[in-house]
């Protein structure tokens, strides 16, 4: 069950896609394996006055850990690391690895707009 108002996912997904859609935006590869490695940091620390990363910040920070974790577990689940059937242990493996960079760690996937578009339509919702 999805417990993230879908409005304010809407909006996190729009800032991101506007985000992302802007030229300069450099992300590494291959991607680390875990949100506590700074790599994410690094990467957006150029774009560190951007006034939409800003706000997709923001955003993400005003939810609770609760909500961050699914967030998390929204992109894997969007980009195929876990199913609809094992929401439950994504949610909670989001939760272990929760950090002060979840934003970050979002942020810095360049089709992060998709995965959770995906994420949602997979627990039937949408932004349209």
């Amino acid at each position: 069950m999805l417990n993230i108002d879908v409005e304010t996912l809407c909006y996190i997904i729009a800032k991101a896609r506007e985000f992302q859609a802007k030229e300069g935006v450099v992300i590494p590869e291959p991607f680390p394996d875990s949100p506590s490695e700074n790599w994410a940091m690094q990467t957006l620390a150029d774009h560190a006055g951007d006034q939409t990363l800003m706000e997709a910040t923001a955003a993400i920070e005003a939810l609770d850990e609760g909500e961050q974790a699914e967030l998390v577990a929204l992109m894997w689940l969007g980009r195929g690391d876990y199913t609809l059937e094992e929401w439950d242990v994504a949610v909670a493996d989001a939760a272990a690895e929760r950090s002060d960079h979840t934003p970050q760690y979002l942020l810095s996937h360049p089709e992060i707009s998709f995965y959770l578009e995906e994420g949602m339509a997979l627990h039937g919702f949408s932004c349209d």
